[in-house]
Protein backbone atom coordinates (compact mmCIF):
# COMPACT_ATOMS: atom_id res chain seq x y z
CA UNK A 1 0.00 0.00 0.00
CA UNK A 2 1.41 3.42 -1.29
CA UNK A 3 0.58 6.33 0.87
CA UNK A 4 1.28 10.06 -0.22
CA UNK A 5 2.34 13.08 1.99
CA UNK A 6 -1.40 14.23 1.66
CA UNK A 7 -2.73 10.89 2.61
CA UNK A 8 -3.74 9.75 -0.17
CA UNK A 9 -3.49 6.11 -0.54
CA UNK A 10 -3.12 3.74 -3.21
CA UNK A 11 -3.84 -0.03 -2.68
CA UNK A 12 -4.37 -1.69 0.47
CA UNK A 13 -3.74 -4.41 3.05
CA UNK A 14 -7.18 -4.75 4.29
CA UNK A 15 -9.08 -2.09 5.46
CA UNK A 16 -10.64 -1.39 8.52
CA UNK A 17 -9.23 0.41 11.54
CA UNK A 18 -5.96 -0.88 11.30
CA UNK A 19 -5.64 0.47 8.02
CA UNK A 20 -7.01 4.32 9.29
CA UNK A 21 -4.52 4.15 11.93
CA UNK A 22 -1.69 3.31 9.85
CA UNK A 23 -2.21 6.35 7.47
CA UNK A 24 -1.81 8.31 10.46
CA UNK A 25 1.60 6.84 11.23
CA UNK A 26 2.68 7.09 7.80
CA UNK A 27 2.19 10.26 8.11
CA UNK A 28 4.65 10.35 11.09
CA UNK A 29 7.24 8.19 9.07
CA UNK A 30 7.36 10.66 6.27
CA UNK A 31 7.93 13.59 8.43
CA UNK A 32 10.72 11.93 10.37
CA UNK A 33 11.88 10.76 7.17
CA UNK A 34 13.06 6.92 8.97
CA UNK A 35 11.84 3.55 8.16
CA UNK A 36 9.78 2.18 10.75
CA UNK A 37 7.91 -1.32 11.57
CA UNK A 38 4.99 -0.43 13.83
CA UNK A 39 3.12 -3.82 15.39
CA UNK A 40 -0.79 -4.40 15.88
CA UNK A 41 -2.66 -6.21 17.92
CA UNK A 42 -6.02 -7.46 16.58
CA UNK A 43 -8.32 -7.76 19.59
CA UNK A 44 -6.34 -9.11 21.59
CA UNK A 45 -4.30 -7.62 24.89
CA UNK A 46 -1.29 -5.54 23.11
CA UNK A 47 2.15 -5.88 24.15
CA UNK A 48 4.59 -3.39 24.39
CA UNK A 49 4.69 -0.89 22.10
CA UNK A 50 1.84 -2.33 20.28
CA UNK A 51 -1.29 -0.33 18.55
CA UNK A 52 -4.38 -1.89 19.87
CA UNK A 53 -7.18 -2.42 17.05
CA UNK A 54 -10.37 -2.55 17.60
CA UNK A 55 -11.27 -6.07 15.77
CA UNK A 56 -12.43 -9.47 16.81
CA UNK A 57 -10.12 -11.03 14.36
CA UNK A 58 -7.66 -11.83 16.70
CA UNK A 59 -3.36 -12.39 15.93
CA UNK A 60 -0.86 -9.83 15.63
CA UNK A 61 0.11 -7.55 12.38
CA UNK A 62 3.74 -6.51 11.64
CA UNK A 63 4.17 -3.89 9.15
CA UNK A 64 7.58 -2.62 7.60
CA UNK A 65 7.31 0.96 6.25
CA UNK A 66 9.95 2.41 4.05
CA UNK A 67 10.06 5.73 2.43
CA UNK A 68 10.09 5.79 -1.22
CA UNK A 69 11.23 8.82 -2.69
CA UNK A 70 11.17 9.24 -6.32
CA UNK A 71 14.45 11.60 -8.22
CA UNK A 72 14.10 15.16 -7.03
CA UNK A 73 13.00 17.96 -10.19
CA UNK A 74 15.37 20.62 -10.77
CA UNK A 75 13.53 23.72 -12.28
CA UNK A 76 15.64 25.79 -14.29
CA UNK A 77 14.46 29.12 -15.13
CA UNK A 78 16.53 30.12 -18.00
CA UNK A 79 18.88 28.36 -21.02
CA UNK A 80 22.24 30.14 -21.66
CA UNK A 81 25.77 27.96 -21.22
CA UNK A 82 25.53 27.58 -17.14
CA UNK A 83 21.89 26.86 -17.34
CA UNK A 84 23.51 24.27 -19.82
CA UNK A 85 26.40 22.79 -18.20
CA UNK A 86 24.32 22.76 -14.58
CA UNK A 87 21.34 20.72 -16.55
CA UNK A 88 24.38 17.93 -18.16
CA UNK A 89 25.72 17.58 -14.65
CA UNK A 90 22.16 17.51 -12.58
CA UNK A 91 20.78 15.04 -15.34
CA UNK A 92 24.21 12.94 -14.52
CA UNK A 93 23.62 13.11 -10.61
CA UNK A 94 19.67 11.54 -11.02
CA UNK A 95 17.91 14.93 -11.12
CA UNK A 96 14.71 15.45 -13.62
CA UNK A 97 15.22 18.50 -15.34
CA UNK A 98 12.46 21.06 -16.27
CA UNK A 99 13.85 24.20 -18.21
CA UNK A 100 11.59 27.17 -18.74
CA UNK A 101 13.09 30.00 -21.08
CA UNK A 102 11.14 31.77 -23.98
CA UNK A 103 15.14 32.10 -25.59
CA UNK A 104 16.20 30.75 -28.50
CA UNK A 105 18.78 28.80 -26.39
CA UNK A 106 15.78 26.72 -24.98
CA UNK A 107 15.76 23.54 -27.17
CA UNK A 108 15.73 20.10 -26.63
CA UNK A 109 19.61 19.96 -28.54
CA UNK A 110 20.62 21.98 -26.03
CA UNK A 111 19.24 20.00 -23.00
CA UNK A 112 18.60 16.41 -24.29
CA UNK A 113 16.51 13.81 -22.29
CA UNK A 114 14.90 16.90 -20.53
CA UNK A 115 11.20 19.08 -20.38
CA UNK A 116 11.79 21.91 -22.36
CA UNK A 117 9.24 24.51 -21.84
CA UNK A 118 9.76 27.36 -24.42
CA UNK A 119 6.70 29.92 -24.67
CA UNK A 120 5.42 33.04 -23.97
CA UNK A 121 7.52 34.11 -20.54
CA UNK A 122 6.53 34.57 -17.68
CA UNK A 123 2.73 32.96 -18.47
CA UNK A 124 5.13 29.56 -19.19
CA UNK A 125 5.63 29.68 -15.69
CA UNK A 126 1.83 28.74 -14.97
CA UNK A 127 2.81 25.11 -16.81
CA UNK A 128 4.74 23.73 -14.05
CA UNK A 129 3.05 23.29 -10.60
CA UNK A 130 6.52 24.05 -7.98
CA UNK A 131 6.10 21.03 -5.40
CA UNK A 132 7.58 21.37 -1.64
CA UNK A 133 10.25 18.76 -2.86
CA UNK A 134 11.70 20.72 -5.91
CA UNK A 135 15.10 22.79 -6.42
CA UNK A 136 14.98 26.12 -8.34
CA UNK A 137 17.89 27.55 -10.37
CA UNK A 138 17.33 30.74 -11.42
CA UNK A 139 20.02 31.49 -14.25
CA UNK A 140 19.01 34.14 -16.04
CA UNK A 141 20.49 36.99 -15.51
CA UNK A 142 17.59 40.34 -16.59
CA UNK A 143 16.10 41.88 -13.53
CA UNK A 144 12.69 41.30 -14.51
CA UNK A 145 13.26 37.68 -16.10
CA UNK A 146 14.65 36.85 -12.38
CA UNK A 147 12.00 38.60 -10.19
CA UNK A 148 8.62 36.66 -12.15
CA UNK A 149 10.26 33.74 -11.87
CA UNK A 150 10.78 34.31 -7.89
CA UNK A 151 7.43 35.80 -7.61
CA UNK A 152 6.00 32.41 -9.06
CA UNK A 153 8.22 29.92 -7.21
CA UNK A 154 8.43 31.34 -3.46
CA UNK A 155 4.73 31.17 -3.05
CA UNK A 156 5.30 27.42 -3.53
CA UNK A 157 7.74 27.32 -0.94
CA UNK A 158 10.11 24.38 -2.85
CA UNK A 159 13.11 23.01 -0.77
CA UNK A 160 15.66 24.80 -2.64
CA UNK A 161 15.67 28.35 -4.36
CA UNK A 162 19.13 29.66 -5.74
CA UNK A 163 19.95 32.59 -7.79
CA UNK A 164 22.50 33.55 -10.44
CA UNK A 165 24.80 36.53 -8.98
CA UNK A 166 26.04 38.79 -6.65
CA UNK A 167 24.92 38.65 -3.05
CA UNK A 168 23.74 42.43 -3.47
CA UNK A 169 21.53 41.30 -5.75
CA UNK A 170 19.71 38.57 -3.96
CA UNK A 171 19.65 40.65 -1.09
CA UNK A 172 17.73 43.66 -3.21
CA UNK A 173 15.58 41.20 -4.76
CA UNK A 174 14.55 39.96 -1.32
CA UNK A 175 13.80 43.31 -0.14
CA UNK A 176 11.58 44.17 -2.93
CA UNK A 177 9.75 40.39 -2.83
CA UNK A 178 8.71 41.71 1.03
CA UNK A 179 7.57 45.10 0.30
CA UNK A 180 5.52 43.42 -2.36
CA UNK A 181 4.05 41.19 0.27
CA UNK A 182 5.47 37.68 -0.19
CA UNK A 183 6.38 35.51 2.78
CA UNK A 184 9.37 36.81 4.42
CA UNK A 185 10.03 33.66 5.96
CA UNK A 186 10.09 31.94 1.83
CA UNK A 187 12.00 35.07 0.39
CA UNK A 188 14.69 34.56 2.94
CA UNK A 189 15.35 31.13 1.61
CA UNK A 190 16.59 32.27 -1.74
CA UNK A 191 19.70 31.61 -1.71
CA UNK A 192 22.54 33.95 -3.82
CA UNK A 193 24.96 33.53 -5.57
CA UNK A 194 23.73 29.93 -6.06
CA UNK A 195 26.61 27.75 -5.87
CA UNK A 196 29.46 26.33 -3.98
CA UNK A 197 32.66 28.91 -3.32
CA UNK A 198 35.12 26.76 -5.25
CA UNK A 199 36.08 30.22 -7.23
CA UNK A 200 34.85 28.94 -10.42
CA UNK A 201 34.64 31.09 -13.80
CA UNK A 202 33.51 29.36 -16.60
CA UNK A 203 30.01 28.00 -17.33
CA UNK A 204 31.46 24.22 -16.62
CA UNK A 205 32.59 25.16 -13.59
CA UNK A 206 29.85 27.47 -12.30
CA UNK A 207 27.39 24.06 -13.42
CA UNK A 208 29.71 21.94 -11.06
CA UNK A 209 29.43 24.30 -8.03
CA UNK A 210 25.46 24.16 -8.17
CA UNK A 211 24.66 20.89 -8.67
CA UNK A 212 27.19 20.17 -5.84
CA UNK A 213 25.38 22.12 -3.65
CA UNK A 214 22.08 20.56 -4.66
CA UNK A 215 23.68 17.18 -3.95
CA UNK A 216 24.61 18.86 -0.64
CA UNK A 217 20.82 19.79 -0.02
CA UNK A 218 20.03 17.04 -0.92
CA UNK A 219 21.66 14.44 1.22
CA UNK A 220 20.96 16.57 4.22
Amino acid sequence: MLITSEGEVVGTIGGGGMERLLVREALKVLKENKPKILHFTMGIEPKEGAIPVDSKCGGEVKIYMDIVKPDPRLVILGSGLIAQATARYAIECDFHVIIIDDAKSATQDNFPNMTVINSSYPNSLKKVEILSSDYIAILHGETGFELSGLRHVVKAGPAFIGLLGSSNKAREHKKQLKEEGYNPSNVDRIIGPIGLDIDAETPEEIGVSIVAQLIKIKRG
